[in-house]
Order: C-alpha cells, then sequence, then structure tokens
C-alpha cells in the first residue's frame, strides 16, 4: 500500500518523511529552550521530563534520517 496524495497533498513517500525528520529536529530545539525555562526556575521534574522528550525527539530524528538515507542511496 502506498500514499496516494490523498492525505498529504503529495504523492512523493519521501516528502512524509522529510517533514517528520524536520518536525523532530524543530521539536528537539524548541524543547531546549523549556529546559532552560524550567532550570531557571528551579523545576528539576519539568526539566527531566523535557531532555527526556527532547532525546526522543533526536532519536526520531535519526530514524527518520537513517530510512531516508537507504531510499534514496546515500549514507546518513
Amino acid at each position: 500500500m502506498s500514499e496516494t496524495g490523498d492525505i498529504t497533498g503529495t504523492r512523493d513517500k519521501d516528502y512524509n518523511l522529510i517533514w517528520y525528520v524536520e518536525q523532530c529536529l524543530n521539536n528537539a530545539l524548541r524543547l531546549e529552550t523549556y529546559i532552560a525555562d524550567a532550570e531557571r526556575v528551579g523545576d528539576s521534574a519539568a526539566v527531566d521530563l523535557f531532555r527526556r522528550a527532547q532525546a526522543d525527539s533526536q532519536k526520531g530524528a535519526e530514524m527518520g534520517k537513517e530510512l531516508l538515507a537507504s531510499r534514496i542511496g546515500v549514507a546518513a
């Protein structure tokens, strides 16, 4: 089964991966601001939560980059 463009507006399945990687990286970057805010007020529980979420976003970006690279034939 392949994406037909009805949901994303594009028939290019690699576009979806590119979007996913971009969103993961944007999220990791945004979380850096949230971490700094939580550190500033001494909220260690929020810092821990945001760091775990950031690590998950970074992991998602890496996984997406690897899959995309394998599909287009380049090293990640």
